[in-house]
């Protein structure tokens, strides 16, 4: 059986680390540097002749993430290496993820494109903005779900009356998800944006008097959105909103807006590292979920078995 062998980016190495130790090995040493031009160069500083190797990057801004993780397949697949995968936290450009008007690019497939063309042989993510993008992909992809570690944290925080709450129409089916581990009941903030990052209106669908609702989307951008949603279900009468984003790319005064919201709490997974410290919000770690998705590849065994709805516990 081929080696194992983890290697990082350099902006996901606080993550790539702990994945490592989780899995029982040390973090490969490789080399990244850039010329004065900021030109990336790429080399692996131990052999990885006939492994598995698994490249843990998240492409979150800036783009160098992208360019780096593609220069890295480049040379696991120049130095022979038997298989390799890369292990994308966060994949970035997935909001871009089809033509909603006239002349744009569809950033997600082209992503998609060149990690492919790169000569990757799987992706391995979580929580991707939107599940259909692994139909981009003529390779395997592996999509990890955040409830593993999301559900099992709320149910040790003991909350009642729990209401669940999607910021926008399309993540629904995500907040279902989380509320039939707690046969609870789901409502809606139908929003209307003006351009990307600025909303027009928001509209709430459903009651909320009197209920603990926990917010649910896959990533937090400037805030606004999320923000915006915690008041309108306040001022509808709830009893407290907490919010859980899996990816907490924190763009702009996105800080500032979720220490000055009505949001109690801020559950957000380490797939991007926070650029300074905020009391509301609670980091995750997902480095045994990767983990153990690394080990199931290792050992062809089933990635389902470590989704919630198979009752994988991650202890804290």
């Amino acid at each position: 059986m081929a080696e194992v062998k983890i290697f990082s980016g350099t902006n996901s190495q606080y993550l790539a680390s702990m994945v490592a130790d989780q899995y029982g090995k040390e973090l490969g040493k490789m080399s990244i540097k850039r010329f004065a031009d900021s030109e990336i160069s790429v080399a692996f500083d131990e052999s990885v002749r006939g492994c598995d190797v698994f490249l843990v990057q998240s492409t979150f801004p800036n783009a160098d993430n992208i360019m780096e993780l593609l220069l890295m397949i480049d040379a696991a697949r120049r130095a022979s290496a038997h298989y390799v995968v890369a292990v994308i936290p966060y994949f970035g450009y997935a909001r871009q993820d089809r033509k909603d008007r006239p002349r744009v690019a569809v950033g997600a497939k082209l992503v998609a494109n060149m990690l492919t063309a790169a000569g990757a042989d799987r992706i391995m993510t979580l929580d991707l903005h939107a599940g259909q993008i692994q139909g981009f992909f003529d390779i395997p992809v592996d999509h990890l779900e955040g409830t593993s570690i999301f559900v099992p944290y709320l149910k040790a925080r003991k909350l009642d009356n729990l209401l669940f709450a999607s910021p926008d129409v399309g993540g629904v089916a995500r907040v279902r998800k989380f509320a039939t581990h707690f046969d609870a009941d789901i409502v809606i903030c139908d929003k209307h944006r003006k351009k990307a990052n600025e909303i027009a209106s928001m509209q709430l669908i459903g009651e909320v008097e009197g209920a603990n609702v926990i917010l649910i989307d896959d990533l937090i951008d400037t805030g606004g959105t999320m923000c915006k949603a915690a008041q309108l279900i306040m001022d509808r009468g709830a009893a407290s909103v907490r919010a859980i984003c899996t990816h907490p790319v924190l763009s702009h005064n996105a800080h500032d807006n979720i220490a000055n919201s009505v949001l109690e709490e801020l559950i957000v997974a380490d797939t991007i590292p926070l650029k300074q410290d905020n009391p509301k919000i609670k980091v995750l770690s997902t480095a045994e979920l990767f983990a153990k998705a690394i080990g199931r590849i290792r050992d062809n065994g089933s990635i389902s078995t470590l989704f919630i709805n198979y009752q994988h516990q991650i202890t804290f």
